[in-house]
């Protein structure tokens, strides 16, 4: 890992970011590190607040303030926000700074996992399940335009984080 000292986990929400970060982590005795949890920690208040009483375009103010102001952290996972890459140009600057690695998955099986969550995201909470389908697809076509620019992507159904840490290892994709 050429100078490399920072991962990105990027993906849509629901796709397992968090879980993944922690376990890669823990395999390459790196740190982890949540943006959201950070982002929750600086403002004092949970992102469903933020996004209620601020506003989405504050939101993606703070979380690229609070990616860019870890460009001293060095052998850390980061696990992003499903918008992240999407906005201020982060996914650019994720490029520059480390290793990014895309969780991807179907509007299906995102779906599947986001219907018992979605009270607790706040681009889904006013969505009904019968539309929850047709709104991941649109979000996700909208977003893959950024995720697929990651330096490798891993199917996120059932990712392993062993063979994850040879591909980031060895520098390859897929």
């Amino acid at each position: 890992m050429t100078g490399n000292r920072k991962i990105y986990i990027i993906g849509f929400m629901g796709s397992g970011k968090s879980t993944m970060g922690r376990r890669l982590a823990a395999l390459m005795e790196w740190q982890f590190l949540d943006l959201d949890d950070k982002i929750e920690e600086i403002a004092g208040k949970t992102i469903a607040r933020i996004f209620s009483e601020d506003g989405e375009e504050e939101f993606r103010k703070m979380e690229s303030e609070t990616l860019k102001s870890l460009t001293g952290t060095v052998n850390v996972i980061i696990s992003t926000g499903g918008g992240t890459p999407c906005h201020s140009g982060n996914m650019d600057y994720m490029l520059e700074t480390g290793i990014t690695v895309y969780l991807k998955m179907t509007p299906g099986q995102l779906a599947s996992r986001l219907r018992d969550s979605s009270a607790e995201r706040p681009l889904l909470k006013n969505i009904p399940d019968e539309e929850m389908l047709s709104f991941i697809g649109k979000k996700l076509s909208d977003r893959e335009q950024w995720y697929t620019k990651a330096g490798i992507t891993v199917d996120g159904l059932n990712p392993d984080p062993k063979q994850l840490k040879s591909m980031i290892e060895s520098g390859s994709d897929n």
